[in-house]
């Protein structure tokens, strides 16, 4: 006659299944949690970096504006975003004798590890940048 296994035996067993499919299910789940952090953080950043240079740029189109009014404003937003490392580039630099109907550029750049969430992050090495494009209409 053969002996029925235990409900014992049998709870245990569905035990060990489920630690071992956590074992392998929980660093999958971590990494990607992290991995979506680590985007929406860049996709943040994108946007900072957007928004400072089209803040830039509108000081920049003022008849009385300098360079340094456009760097503050610039500045002003990436300080509110927490934004480091940024860099700020007025194209053409002499954007004050400009002629009505010509176009003047910023640009804001940040390096993306600079401004990671997470140590070691998937974007080392990327810088990400922002621009901003318009016609002086002053």
């Amino acid at each position: 006659m053969r002996r029925r296994p235990s409900l014992h035996h049998c709870r245990d067993s569905r035990r060990a299944v489920a630690a071992s499919e956590l074992a392998v299910c929980l660093p999958i789940l971590v990494l990607m949690v992290l991995a979506m952090i680590e985007c929406c953080t860049m996709i943040f950043l994108k946007q900072s970096l957007t928004v400072a240079a089209y803040e830039g740029i509108r000081t920049a189109i003022e008849p009385v504006s300098t360079t340094a009014n456009v760097q503050a404003s610039c500045n002003a937003v990436l300080t509110d975003r927490r934004v480091v490392g940024a860099t700020i580039t007025i194209n053409p630099v002499n954007f004050q004798a400009l002629t009505r109907g010509q176009y003047i550029t910023v640009t804001v750049s940040a390096p993306a590890a600079k401004n990671s969430v997470i140590p070691g992050s998937f974007f080392r090495g990327k810088t990400l940048t922002g621009t901003a494009t318009m016609m002086k209409e002053f």
